[in-house]
């Protein structure tokens, strides 16, 4: 077994699975956390409340746009890219249809995986700045903040530069990246992929049952 096989194959699969076990222990252990409950009369729906504000906030209000745009911009543009690509990209979709899925679906022309990663690196590297030079930013960031922005860089940096195939070790130097992504995701500012839904709705069930204007 090659170095490039063992990172592809057993190495993957354990790491993938401690993804998905962690990601659904870290879920589980939120859902259990529940709520105290609330003994006052409702004055909305709690239910209406969470979902509409779920969705409210993938967009800033206008009074908030001026101080939000940066962050709002950066954000969609690294986020939707990094989407695109792992979803979309030739070599991730036909990674998954050797190794996990059995089938695949149509992909992004090269053209367009070159371009939706320029967006997507140019959205983190827009993040990761701001946290240097905005002071609220700088004073709320952490070493976990830290890891996981340079550790995403390297699975995207190292994706880029195994594309054209041109050399295994390339390909094998973002696998191993992408192995450690996987593993250090439940266990890190990652998780918040998932997490940020059930914050956003426990937010908006509390207010929405007090009848407050989501």
């Amino acid at each position: 077994m090659t170095f490039l096989q063992f990172v592809e194959g057993p190495l993957f699969y354990v790491a993938a699975a401690i993804f998905v076990v962690g990601v659904v222990y870290r879920l589980i252990g939120i859902l259990r956390l529940g709520g105290e409950r609330d003994l006052a009369r409702p004055n909305g729906s709690a239910t209406g409340g969470a979902i509409l504000t779920v969705l409210r906030h993938f967009v800033p209000r206008r009074t908030f746009w001026r101080g939000s745009s940066f962050h709002f911009v950066a954000g969609y543009a690294f986020h939707l890219g990094l989407f695109v690509l792992l979803l979309l990209a030739a070599p991730h979709v036909a990674f998954l249809q050797e190794r996990v899925l059995g089938f695949g679906w149509p992909v992004l022309p090269h053209w367009a995986f070159i371009l939706t990663a320029e967006v997507a690196f140019a959205g983190l590297i827009m993040l990761w700045v701001r946290r240097f030079v905005d002071p609220v930013q700088k004073l709320i960031s952490t070493s976990g903040d830290y890891a996981a922005t340079i550790l995403t860089f390297l699975v995207m940096l190292t994706g880029c530069l195994a594309l054209q195939e041109s050399h295994v070790a390339l390909r094998a130097t973002h696998m191993v990246f992408v192995d450690i992504w996987l593993i250090y995701f439940p266990f890190s500012r990652l998780i918040h992929t998932f997490t940020f839904f059930f914050s956003r709705a426990q937010t908006g069930a509390t207010y929405g049952r007090r009848g407050a204007k989501l």
